[in-house]
């Protein structure tokens, strides 16, 4: 079949389509809304376009993570780098088993208990968590602009740990073992089939394994298409800065950040 043929053949399957009476721009939204019709069913576009997306969302949950090539990219922050994990033996463990994820390993246990380390301001932790499509492309970008911002704000930050088969909860007791004053974990979100790269962060202040989720702030959605890691990075800034003069962090802290941003760090406009 020649090319003319295949179009050909292309627009006589659009002539099928019946498309919503209200047009939603394809760049205006992510969401799947304004796919028109074929019949009672969806396009054959769109229901390809649902597979296809479906099997990207899986594909960052069960792809692993290249912790070598990621730390090659943090490289130039100049932080000591530790690699440790949780209590989780493989990725099927990890999903059958959120606990474990939230639990570091014996050897991990003892590794960071047996460190000496002084108090630190900040501990960073970097965990593969449920999307290591969105820590490998965007847990160095975000850094990059994390990194001095919180260093401008003359706070001494610990090593860099990385966790494999993480949750968020295990950077509580993280920060403890390494007597971190704040801990903030960078982690990938439960992908969904408009965003399989969104990237997490939380700033527990305190940590402790006495700490709930009601202890944490959250910054979501951080990826190319949603929230920039410029604005992010100010984001979590404003919070890291305002749990250590307010003594607190999670839902007694407001995120009022908006109010302080300078333009240049506002993100684009981000989709529905």
């Amino acid at each position: 079949m020649t090319t003319g043929e295949i179009e050909g053949h292309s627009a006589q399957v659009e002539d099928f389509v019946t498309p919503d009476i209200v047009r939603i721009p394809a760049d205006a939204t992510e969401a799947r809304l304004g796919l028109g019709r074929a019949g009672s069913s969806l396009p054959t576009r769109a229901t390809l376009d649902f597979a296809f997306d479906h099997a990207r969302a899986r594909d960052a949950v069960h792809a692993p993570l290249d912790f070598d090539t990621l730390r090659q990219s943090c490289a130039e922050l100049e932080l000591e780098q530790i690699v440790v994990e949780s209590a989780c033996n493989d990725r099927q463990t990890y999903l059958r088993r959120p606990d474990l994820g939230r639990r570091l390993s014996e050897w991990s246990r003892t590794a960071l208990s047996e460190r000496r380390s002084k108090s630190e301001d900040v501990i960073i932790v970097v965990a593969d968590g449920l999307s290591s499509k969105a820590v490998q492309e965007g847990a160095a970008a975000l850094l990059s602009h994390l990194v001095p911002r919180l260093r401008s704000m003359h706070l001494s930050l610990g090593p860099l740990v990385f966790v494999k088969q993480a949750r968020v909860a295990i950077a509580d007791e993280i920060g403890a073992l390494c007597k971190a004053r704040l801990s903030i974990i960078l982690v990938g979100e439960r992908p969904g089939l408009s965003a399989a790269d969104s990237l997490g962060a939380y700033i527990t202040l305190d940590p402790g394994q006495d700490r709930t989720d009601a202890n944490r702030n959250c910054v979501s959605n951080i990826r190319t298409g949603g929230l920039s890691y410029q604005a992010a990075a100010f984001k979590m800034a404003w919070l890291v800065d305002n749990a250590f003069r307010s003594g607190a962090s999670g839902v007694t802290l407001k995120d009022d950040s908006a109010s302080a941003m300078h333009p240049v760090d506002q993100s684009p406009q981000t989709r529905i």
